[in-house]
């Protein structure tokens, strides 16, 4: 059968626009002499929509487009389709909604999996909306069987996994029922996955391992198609797949871009023939490994780079901006992500904006100019001194009537910061570009950033890179031409909030400090642990801890993060701000 894997960038709610978007892809396969076109999970309305699934209206929508898109397959050799859709249950008890593929062809709806497997960990909530399907059954496409399973239908394979997730495994049911097909439907076993499978560096790699070890497993080929874009702090990679029974992927569409890919699956049957079922790989450590540094680390930066323009173009333009604004301090952080969103928008896109103050070198404001300069951007400088001298004209009376001892502290350093963000909003407002946030994930971390200050912004582009991880995917974007200044990358990083300042002054350095904060916040290890394995002072790594576990209040009221690693900050990682902090 030919295939088509339709690997579309669906936005939450735009049920016109991603029909559209739908049809296009359908024609296209159909000129290709595609049998069959296969789309990601929810491609009707976009993955994740969260509480919209609450409203009827929505799901409403939602099976009116997959009517809609059923039109398309009627007449003589028209594709069928296969696509990812909410549905209204049938039943009269349990969740009002189900999560489906429906099968489309001749016209009409033929065929409606249901979704098993439904994920509640990391970024997921699905149990909160979708009633699970009670069994699998075989569907028959264009005369053949065809299992069809929906994203973590294909994730609990027993003989890959250390651990299962659910007590069953709807692969293997389905492949039992295979086993007392008639002929001639019981030929080459055919799989389908349709997944909004979040990306995170590591998660390709781990896909294909284990979909390769479920094919060779059950001598199928196997396909999955994934979506591809941005939604919110998510972003999809696509990637999209086949594995032939041998267990080698043997088709791939593009990453981070829009695709259609045909396959063949009788001539990769034809190859594979002989190939005897087995276990296939097996996952030692349920993460795929995550390094930036060994022999795939160029691919790996390049995968971050890719995602994270992608998450915030995609960011921008699906709530409706075009522009960004971004403070630019001459640091590292504020460089690296005015090149992102250089590289989304284009440069006469994004405006550059320097605030220095009486604590700002000279050296920092050539850089933030240089760089202006280096990507093209409009670059106006605004400085905050004679606002924060007002600031402090106006509050010192305050202060000596509420009897606080007058002198340069805290709350100086963090009014320079926020007298920034006020102004950052200004322009916003007046302009109608979007504030990209420059926050690290060190920083995040450790509350080493200022609420209503810098941390003032729609979207935290960098917020899930640690300080490390900063500078390599700096150096990377550097490897051609000096697009970051090298000053920006060798000075010491700074606040610049008061004189002689370095991050060293508060933090233990980065290339120390990061390793704890990987352990701690995406391997939730222990003090202990983390000492022992690292060779650290247990008692820096308790101080560290302490300053992760007091910083949890900022980070809820933080802008939303582009997710990257396995363990981000926001939706993904949720723990009580008011809390006891004794283990």
């Amino acid at each position: 059968m030919r295939i088509a894997l339709a690997q579309i960038n669906p936005t939450v709610g735009d049920f016109s626009g991603n029909l559209k978007k739908i049809k296009g892809f359908v024609e296209q396969a159909a000129t290709e002499g595609a049998a069959l076109v296969v789309f990601p999970e929810l491609a009707t309305c976009g993955y994740p929509p969260a509480d919209l699934l609450e409203k009827e209206v929505f799901v409403q929508r939602s099976e009116e487009t997959l009517a809609e898109l059923a039109v398309l397959t009627k007449g003589p050799g028209r594709p069928a389709v296969l696509c990812g859709s909410p549905m209204r249950c049938e039943s009269v008890s349990g969740k009002r909604v189900r999560n489906v593929a429906a099968l489309l062809e001749d016209g009409e709806i033929r065929f409606v999996q249901q979704k098993m497997l439904l994920p509640f960990y990391d970024v997921f909530d699905e149990q909160r909306y979708f009633e699970p399907a009670r069994k699998q059954m075989l569907a028959v496409v264009k005369g053949q069987a065809v299992a069809i399973t929906v994203c973590e239908d294909a994730w609990n394979d027993k003989l890959f996994w250390p651990r299962q997730m659910y007590p069953v495994d709807p692969i293997e049911e389905l492949m039992r029922q295979w086993e007392v097909l008639p002929q001639p439907l019981s030929g080459h076993r055919l799989i389908l996955n349709i997944s909004a499978s979040p990306f995170w560096h590591g998660k390709l790699e781990l896909r294909q391992r284990m979909i390769g070890a479920l094919a060779r497993r059950h001598r199928a080929t196997v396909v999955m198609v994934n979506q591809v874009g941005a939604n919110d702090s998510l972003i999809f990679d696509g990637a999209s797949f086949a594995a032939g029974p041998n267990g080698e992927v043997f088709a791939e569409a593009r990453s981070f871009e829009e695709d259609l890919l045909l396959i063949e699956t009788e001539s990769e049957v034809a190859a594979s023939r002989g190939v005897p079922a087995g276990p296939g790989d097996r996952l030692q450590d349920k993460e795929a490994p995550e390094s930036w540094r060994g022999s795939e680390g160029e691919d790996h930066i390049a995968s971050i780079w890719k995602a994270l323009v992608l998450g915030t173009r995609d960011y921008l333009h699906k709530c409706g901006f075009r522009k960004a604004i971004v403070g630019l301090s001459g640091g590292i952080d504020s460089a690296l992500v005015a090149a992102i969103a250089v590289a989304a928008l284009g440069a006469e896109q994004v405006q550059g904006v320097g605030m220095p103050s009486e604590f700002s070198s000279a050296g920092s404001i050539e850089d933030a100019e240089k760089l202006a300069k280096s990507l093209g951007i409009g670059f106006t400088v605004v400085p905050i001194r004679e606002i924060y001298e007002r600031f402090l004209g106006s509050l010192e009376p305050v202060y000596h009537s509420a009897g606080v001892q007058p002198g340069f502290g805290l709350a100086e350093e963090n009014l320079q910061p926020r007298i920034r963000g006020s102004l950052l909003m200004a322009l916003s407002n007046k302009t109608g570009a979007l504030v990209l946030t420059t926050g690290n994930k060190s920083e995040m971390a450790c509350g080493y950033c200022t609420l209503y200050g810098d941390m003032v912004g729609a979207l935290a582009v960098i917020g899930d890179l640690y300080k490390t991880e900063v500078y390599a995917l700096s150096r990377w974007l550097n490897r051609e031409r000096e697009v970051i200044p090298e000053d920006t990358l060798t000075k010491p990083p700074s606040a610049e909030l008061r004189p002689g300042q370095k991050d060293t002054d508060s933090l233990p350095p980065y290339d120390l400090l990061d390793p704890m904060l990987k352990a701690y916040i995406e391997d939730y290890r222990s003090a202990e642990e983390i000492a022992r394995s690292q060779g650290v002072d247990l008692e820096l790594v308790r101080r560290v801890i302490r300053l992760v576990e007091l910083s949890e209040y900022k980070r809820q009221q933080a802008a939303p993060v582009l997710k990257v690693s396995r363990k981000s900050f926001g939706m993904g990682r949720r723990f009580p701000i008011a809390a006891r902090r004794e283990v």
